[in-house]
């Protein structure tokens, strides 16, 4: 499992709670398209954290790279709907930073490890 990590401000004006549900509508679109696996959105608390930290954490689990290259490829299609879904959470948001995690030691890597 790969995890795609996604950290996000809102745009000063943005009611936290419509972002949410705007996330949960776009992710939830994703699941049933079979191009992600989960998801969960995750709030700062306390506004404990240090300056490089943002507000929200969107983490989307995907199998592999290939379905992550499936759900970028959803966006790029002639769809009205799922143009709506997307243009609904990303109008919220003012700030965004990305990064792919993956599990680690990895299979491929622990094998690798036992052989020397």
């Amino acid at each position: 499992m790969n995890l795609y990590s996604c950290s996000i401000d809102l745009k000063d004006d943005a009611k936290a709670l419509a972002f949410a549900n705007a996330v949960d509508l776009w992710m939830s679109h994703l699941k049933s398209e079979g191009v992600i696996e989960n998801w969960r959105l995750l709030r700062r608390k306390l506004n404990l954290a240090s300056d490089c930290h943002r507000n929200f954490l969107l983490e989307v689990e995907v199998r592999d790279l290939a379905q992550l290259d499936q759900a970028f490829r959803m966006l790029g299609r002639k769809d009205d709907h799922v143009a709506s879904l997307y243009r609904a959470v990303n109008t919220l948001v003012a700030a965004a930073h990305f990064a792919l995690y993956r599990p680690f030691p990895d299979p491929e890597r622990s094998e690798r490890m036992a052989l020397i």
